[in-house]
């Protein structure tokens, strides 16, 4: 049986679904991951999916590697990420298994590995193909017991306890691109006490209007002319398992997940005075100055919800998030990146003012900057690309350098790091004017092409 090594990345398990992920494969994952899990004491986990085609096919042959292995396991069904990820704190569970593609294409899948609360990531899911490769796979005695359970009314009970709204009633447009955030979305608003409007509500795993990726413009158009329309105080979309949040204000503008950061920042640094804010290497210098502004301490550091997620944990972080919209507030939650519980703060905050949400960010420094830019480079060569574009860059420039390099400009800053999730580079240019990120963007891009990658355009 043939696993390829390039499905075992950064910080999940991913791949296409019929091939990549065909049952021998995901048996053996499993019987790792079980045989991993018992060694460190483990006895029972959970296991849920998100709605796409080949999710409860993947769930099954999972369950038969586990229980082999001698792993208890809970199979909660059809869930969000959160849902999963709350479950383990729910039922005091040993660990956990999302089963999904997230905001990739409907034809992937993925595994989402999490050991005790902790997603686990790096060396740790490269040893699990080394274990499966090495035959390195001990059965249970006796085998794992299978259990099935629901927590989907539990959750939207707990959100609701933690969250109470103000007296301004809102108008919000929610669009969950049928991916798995329409199983609970309305509900949820609806008790929170919101006027909601729903759009591409029903979750079909072949994602036929658009695509559940709230990080890329295109796929909130919809949306954008959805609270025009109704005149929505806030729209909000989300991606295939529902751990990411994104927003449009009142005018129809994105407000990106850095900007969004910097106004959750607003009501959490005044209660965490001089507290150690990650800023993640593809953010904004404007939450760098918003977070100086209000006395925190930036720290850059590495994109990957599980690699920050472990960040918070070492510093003792309250608060992270990244561009793409995960955001982790550990000051009144968990710590874990939930789209709903996001939003329902977002909520709080435009709840208890009678100004709009573009008014709550006018304060804010607004600088130029591109589109996130995606270039098509093999797995197995984009890290060493990367590496030669930062070892020519810090001869010559200032840089960041914890996650790919973030070469410092003269008014304004270039990035460029392998992706964790594709097949890809990516690349975001910012300049505090028109004229610095022409220039900015001209040297980045020769940078790039110079090491043999396809031609591009920024979109600004």
């Amino acid at each position: 049986m043939y696993i390829p090594s390039t499905i075992f990345r950064e910080y999940d398990i991913r791949g296409i679904a019929d091939t990549d992920l065909a049952d021998p494969v995901v048996v053996s994952i499993g019987k790792a991951f079980g045989t991993w899990l018992a060694r460190k004491g483990a006895t029972r986990v959970s296991i849920g999916g998100d709605i796409r085609l080949s999710t409860e096919r993947i769930e099954k042959a999972l369950v038969e590697g586990l229980t082999w292995a001698g792993i208890d396991v809970l199979l909660l069904g059809t869930v969000t990420t959160p849902m999963l990820y709350w479950s383990i704190h729910r039922f005091g569970l040993d660990g956990g298994v999302m089963v999904t593609g997230s905001h990739n294409p409907s034809d992937m899948n993925g595994l989402k590995l999490s050991c005790g609360t902790a997603t686990i990531y790096g060396e740790d899911i490269r040893q699990l193909y080394r274990m499966i490769t090495e035959d390195d796979m001990v059965p249970g005695n006796p085998m794992g017991t299978l259990e099935y359970g629901t927590i989907r009314e539990e959750y939207k009970d707990m959100l609701i306890s933690k969250i109470t709204l103000g007296p301004r009633r809102l108008k919000v447009v929610a669009d969950t691109g049928n991916g798995t955030a329409g199983i609970l979305v309305r509900p949820l608003l609806e008790a929170l006490g919101c006027e909601v409007f729903m759009l591409n509500e029903e979750p079909d795993g072949r994602f036929p209007n658009h695509h559940p990726d709230p990080q890329k413009r295109e796929n909130l158009l919809s949306l954008i002319q959805e609270v025009k329309t109704r005149k929505a105080d806030v729209g909000i979309a989300f991606d295939g398992d529902a751990d990411r949040l994104g927003v449009v204000d009142e005018r129809g503008e994105i407000i990106w997940g850095d900007i969004l950061m910097a106004l959750f920042w607003g009501e959490i640094l005044p209660k965490h005075p001089g507290a150690e804010a990650i800023v993640e290497v593809k953010c904004s210098q404007s939450l760098v100055d918003e977070i100086n502004r209000l006395g925190g301490k930036p720290l850059f550091w590495k994109s990957g919800h599980s690699l920050i997620k472990a960040k918070m944990k070492e510093i003792g972080a309250v608060f992270a998030g990244e561009l793409s919209g995960h955001f982790f507030f550990a000051d009144e939650y968990f710590g874990f990146d939930d789209s709903f519980y996001a939003a329902a703060r977002l909520f709080r905050i435009l709840s208890n003012t009678d100004v709009s949400l573009s008014g709550l960010l006018a304060h804010v420094p607004v600088y130029q900057s591109t589109d996130e830019i995606r270039i098509d480079c093999p797995d197995e060569e984009k890290f060493d690309v990367v590496e030669r574009i930062r070892d020519k860059a810090i001869a010559d420039h200032e840089a960041i350098t914890v996650d790919g390099v973030r070469i410092l400009y003269a008014g304004g800053w270039g990035l460029v790091r392998a992706s964790n999730t594709q097949p890809v580079i990516v690349t975001r240019c910012e300049g505090q004017t028109s004229a610095e990120l022409e220039s900015i963007s001209s040297d980045l891009k020769k940078r790039i092409l110079a090491e043999g990658l396809p031609n591009f355009d920024w979109r600004v």
